[in-house]
C-alpha cells in the first residue's frame, strides 16, 4: 500500500512537472485572437504560421473573436495568449488616457506599454510596420470639397450631411463619436450604425453621407472614396503590434524573439494588397498570409 502511494505522488509530481514546464514542450497551443474585420483575420494567420515554421509551438486561432472590449478581457483571463492591437486603440480605449496632439508613434508605444505591464499582465511586442489610423471618407458624388475634417465640419453646418460607423465607434471614449463632435463642430443631421464590412457600401451608395474608413481599407480604393486630413490631430497614432499576455512570455520562452523578428516586416501598402485580397478577389486569409511569408522570404515554401 505503501508504496502505492508513492507511485501515485510521483507520477503526480510528474504531471504537475510537465504543466510548469517552460522549455518549449507545452502541450497547450498557443491562442491568438482577433477582431472580426478583414486585416484581422489576416493577422492572426501571418504571426501563427511564423510560429509555428520557426518553432516547435503550435498555434490555436480565435480569429474573427471580437472587438477590443471582448478581446482585452480574454487577454486577461488567458481565453487568449495574444493578438494585434493598434497602439491608439489600446491609449484611448483600454487605457483611457488622452492622446497629446503630435505625439510621435515611439511615445504613444512607450505609454500602451507602461500602462497595459501595470494594469493588464501584458505588454506590447515591437510594431509590425504600418498604421492603421481614421480617415473621414466621403463619396466624391456627394459634391463636397474638403480636405481635412474641419472642411467637413463646416459643409455639415450648412448642408445635410449623415454620418454612419460601426456601432462600437458610438460607445468609444477618448476617440469615438462624442469627442469628435467636441473637437470639431459636426452638425450631422442623422446617424446611423453599420457593420464595418457594410458601411463602405452604404457611402457608396448613397445610405449615408460620411464614414470613419480605417487607411488600410482596400474598400477607399474600391469605390474610389475621397478622404480627409485630421487637421486637428483628433486621433492618435494607431500602429498595429502584438500585445501578448507576460505568462504567455514565461511559458513560451522564444515567443518574444520570435514575434519581434516580424517587426517592420508589414508596410502600409502591404497591407492594403492583402486586404484586397480578401475583400475584392474573396482568397482565404490564411493563403493570403502564407504567401505573404514566403515572398518576404520569412518561412519556406
Amino acid at each position: 500500500m505503501k508504496k502505492k502511494a508513492i507511485g501515485v505522488l510521483a507520477t503526480s509530481a510528474l504531471i504537475l512537472a510537465g504543466c510548469g514546464s517552460t522549455g518549449g514542450e507545452e502541450s497547450e497551443p498557443i491562442v491568438i485572437g482577433g477582431k472580426p474585420w478583414t486585416e484581422q483575420y489576416i493577422l492572426p494567420h501571418i504571426l501563427g504560421q511564423y510560429i509555428e515554421a520557426n518553432s516547435d509551438y503550435t498555434v490555436e486561432y480565435e480569429d474573427g473573436l471580437g472587438e477590443v472590449s471582448i478581446l482585452t478581457p480574454a487577454l486577461e483571463q488567458g481565453d487568449i495568449d495574444l493578438y494585434v492591437e493598434y497602439t491608439g486603440t489600446g491609449l484611448k480605449d483600454v487605457l483611457k488616457q488622452e492622446s497629446e496632439p503630435g505625439q510621435s508613434s515611439e511615445e504613444v508605444l512607450q505609454r500602451v506599454r507602461e500602462g497595459y505591464e501595470e494594469e493588464l499582465n501584458a505588454t506590447w511586442l515591437e510594431p509590425l510596420g504600418f498604421e492603421n489610423g481614421y480617415t473621414l471618407a466621403y463619396s466624391k458624388d456627394s459634391g463636397y470639397d474638403a480636405e481635412t475634417y474641419s472642411d467637413l465640419a463646416e459643409i455639415s453646418q450648412t448642408e445635410d450631411m449623415s454620418f454612419g460607423a460601426p456601432h462600437p465607434f458610438y460607445e468609444r471614449q477618448g476617440d469615438g463619436y462624442d469627442d469628435l463632435i467636441a473637437t470639431y463642430p459636426f452638425e450631422f443631421s442623422a446617424t446611423d450604425s453599420f457593420d464595418p464590412a457594410i458601411m463602405y457600401e452604404a457611402v457608396n451608395n448613397g445610405e449615408v453621407d460620411v464614414i470613419p474608413a480605417f487607411t488600410t481599407d482596400s474598400r477607399i480604393g474600391l469605390f474610389d472614396l475621397e478622404t480627409t486630413e485630421d487637421d486637428l490631430s483628433f486621433f492618435p497614432k494607431y500602429d498595429a503590434a502584438p500585445v501578448v499576455r507576460l505568462e504567455a512570455l514565461e511559458q513560451y520562452p522564444e515567443l518574444e524573439s520570435l514575434l519581434n523578428e516580424l517587426a517592420g516586416q508589414i508596410s502600409e501598402e502591404e497591407m492594403l494588397a492583402m486586404n484586397a485580397r480578401v475583400d475584392i478577389d474573396q482568397d482565404q486569409p490564411q493563403d493570403i498570409a502564407r504567401d505573404f511569408l514566403i515572398e518576404k522570404g520569412l518561412i519556406e515554401e
